[in-house]
Order: structure tokens, then sequence, then C-alpha cells
């Protein structure tokens, strides 16, 4: 069992265990000493989002690292894929980025990558909080052999320049009207610079953080901003990603939102037909529509499911040799070009096949009807409501109710105190009636 690291690295409120300076202190002594090998300088790439708690937690990991003798590269407010492409770029030990992702800015967490540019594994995170436990003490460095830590110059342009050459080199978004929500996070500054810079008339919103507003109305998890932007300046598609940069959300001329399930169909479809795909199907979560099952199996091609989680994801498309994965959510992988999810990218593949097809955003991202689907969150404020006998009970009875005619998930979050209740069919009365009983009953047990 992991102590506090969770299914995206450790996540909590800031200032409160485990997002404590004292904590990061140890995390970054421990995860400098699993990856110390070799006589060689050894350097960590950090980068962060824009909460306030970023400078505690950021200063906090560089003291940690260096010293055990690490050399700190930091990037400064970057997205988290940037993170994962510079760790590989600079040659880093390893890469850390201090981001809580789409939660609210009192949040705040820590996510790992390896030297290859891809999240750490179970095993390496267990060996890192055995470590952070242990008396370190002896371990330090010598007064000589202290780390370094310094700024890196162009890092931003490093990354824009990366997220463009992933398009051909004749490509160009001229003609097209983008507005970016940038979400008061990680990418204010790149995302809307990228979009110009690759010709297209660029509307920006949520590029200008407090320390206090990332997510706040804004980015992924909230769209209407975006859609209503969208509709006043008339732009063709509407860019909504979150705090950290990773995931993103499409909003059509219409202002109707247009999730990861229709975007990785956009890109499958497009791959297949241009004999891009490394195998004949893409990866997903247990979270995603069964409509985009069914797309695919429709072109002849399979969808494989993992847990949920943008790792997960990774994990089996590096398995199975898949180069499109996601998450309904708007985790995008596309392994010919990142490591881990990198919702700019996604979104000029996107924009890449709106331009190929000469057709409006509604048309080219409306590749299926989802089935009906519904999702309801429960917070506990402790134990393990999903282990009581009335909730095993109830969730036992909704899958007898629902039989062969939908899905039932039912999973406890693993960056929140959530429960999360998920049901989708053909029959959207009983899946409602499903979701809000099991809901219930568990809200009844965690109360």
């Amino acid at each position: 069992m992991r102590k506090f690291f969770g299914t995206d690295g450790i996540r909590g409120r800031a200032n409160v265990f485990p997002m404590t300076a004292e904590m990061a202190l140890k995390v970054g002594m421990a995860a400098g000493l699993a990856f110390k090998n070799g006589e060689h300088r050894h350097r960590v790439v950090i980068g962060k989002d824009t909460r306030l708690s970023g400078y505690m937690i950021e200063n906090a990991l560089v003291a940690g690292f260096t010293s055990v003798g690490m050399d700190v590269f930091l990037l400064g407010p970057m997205p988290t894929p940037s993170v994962a492409m510079l760790t590989r770029s600079l040659r880093a030990d390893l890469g850390v980025m201090i981001s809580a992702s789409h939660n609210p800015f009192h949040d705040n967490g820590i996510k790992f990558f390896g030297p290859d540019g891809f999240k750490l594994s179970d095993g390496i995170e267990l060996e890192i909080e055995a470590l952070a436990e242990s008396d370190m003490i002896n371990r330090l460095s010598g007064s000589g052999e202290l780390g370094r830590a310094r700024r890196i110059e162009g890092a931003q342009q490093r990354y824009i320049e990366f997220a463009k050459r992933t398009l051909p080199r004749e490509m160009s978004l001229e003609g097209l009207r983008v507005v970016i929500d940038c979400a008061n996070g990680a990418a204010y500054k790149v995302a809307p610079e990228a979009l110009w810079e690759l010709g297209a008339d660029v509307v920006s919103l949520g590029v200008s953080p407090d320390g206090f507003n990332i997510n706040k109305d804004c980015g992924s998890t909230s769209t209407d901003a975006l859609a209503k932007k969208v509709h006043e300046v008339r732009a063709d598609i509407g860019i909504a990603l979150d705090g950290d940069a990773d995931r993103v959300i499409i909003v059509d001329e219409n202002g109707n939102v247009i999730d990861g399930d229709q975007l990785m169909a956009v890109v499958a479809q497009s791959w297949q037909a241009h004999n891009r795909l490394s195998q004949p199907g893409i990866v997903a979560t247990v979270m995603s529509n069964l409509g985009l099952e069914r797309y695919l199996g429709d072109l002849g091609l399979s969808l494989a499911r993992t847990k949920v989680g943008d790792r997960y994801v990774v994990e089996h498309m590096r398995a199975q040799g898949y180069n499109v994965g996601g998450e309904q959510s708007g985790h995008i992988v596309l392994s010919d070009f990142a490591t881990t999810g990198d919702g700019l990218i996604a979104a000029l593949q996107v924009m890449a096949c709106v331009k190929d097809m000469g057709r409006s955003v509604s048309e080219v991202c409306r590749r299926f009807d989802p089935v009906p689907q519904l999702l309801k969150n429960v917070r506990y404020s402790g134990g393990t409501p999903l282990e009581q006998a009335d909730v095993r009970a109830a969730i036992e009875d909704g899958e007898h109710r629902l039989g062969n005619s939908g899905r039932l998930v039912i999973r406890a979050s693993g960056t929140e105190p959530l429960i999360r209740v998920m049901a989708e069919g053909d029959d959207a009365g009983l899946i409602k009636q499903v979701v809000n009983d099991i809901a219930d009953v568990v809200a009844r047990t965690a109360a």
C-alpha cells in the first residue's frame, strides 16, 4: 500500500500532510537518492503551475535535491508535458512537476518523471516512500558535493517549437479564429504563443494568474466562459486546458462541448486513414463511453480499457505498442510525440483534421452519439466506504438491474476523498435510478 502517492503522484491540500514543505523536502531527498546512479553530475528538472503554494513546494524540493548532490534546473510555470519533454531533452535523471492539475488553488501536488520522460512505476514510488520515511541523514552529500540550482532560460520557446513540430511543416492554422482558455495555469504563456506562431487568430482567456484563480470558473472543468467567448467573437474553435495543461476539452463554433472520447475518435479515424496507427485500436479507461467503443468497432478498431489514470493508459500503450490513448476527461496521449497527456498537442492534431477536411469543428468532432452516461461524486471524510456491506449490496443490485444493457463503474478517486459512481447504458431512466440509488447508500455510509 502506498501511503502518500496516489494515481497521479502526491496530491493534497497545501500545507497539510502530505503537501507540506517538510514532506516536500524529504521527498526531494528520497527521489534524489533513488535516481543517483553513477559518478556523473546528476540533474533534476522542476516545473510548476501558478498556485500560490508552488513557491513553498518548489523551494523545499530544491533544498531536498541539492542536499543529496543533485543539480536543479528550474523552469518556472510550464505545462506538465513540457517537463516530461525537457527531462529527456536536457538528459536529466529526473523530472518533477508541482501541480494539482484541475484541482482548486488550495491543493497542490508533486508528479515525477523518469529520465525517459515517463511517469514512475508503482515500484519506484514505493521505493521513494520508504526512503522518505527513513533516516537519510547519513546519506546526505558532503559540503563540497552539494547540488546547484539555476533557472533555465528559453525553456518556454523550446516547448513551443516542440509543439509546432508535431504538425506537418506546411501546415498553417491561418484562417482559424481560436479562443484558448489556459485556466490561469501553467500554459498561460506558451499555448497562446504557439497558436499565434502557427498562424491562428488567437483570443486568450485565463491568462492572468494571481496564485488563487487557477481553474476557478475557467479551463477544462468549467467551459461556460469559453463557450460564451466563442459565440461572442464568432470563433471557429474553443480550446480549454486545465491547470497543468496535460488535458484538453474542445468547444465547437456553436458552443457545444466536445470531450476526450470524441477527440480520441477524431484522431483514431484520421490516423487510421493515413496509416499512422501503430496498432488497430486505441487505449482508454473504464470511464470512456460505450459509444466510442461501438464507433471504433465500426472502423475495425479495438478499444483496450485500463483503470482510471493516464499513467495506466500509457503503461498499456507502451506494453502493447499503441500510439493513441487517453481519457474522457481530456488526457490525450499521442506517443509519437509525447510521453504523457499533452492538451496543446492534442488540440493541434484536432485542428489539423479540421484544416484537412475543410469542415466546421462541429462536423469534424461529433463522431458518435454517446450512450447515456451519468457520473456522481460522493465526498467522504474517512474510512473505506466501498468495503461496507450496504454499499457492496447496492452495487450488486445495480449490476443486476443493468444486466447486459449497460456498465457500472464504482471507484475511489486517487486524488480526492471522493467515491465516483458511474453507469451507462441505452436506458437513460434506468441509468439515473441506479446511480442515484448507489450514491445515496454511499453518502449515508460515508456521513
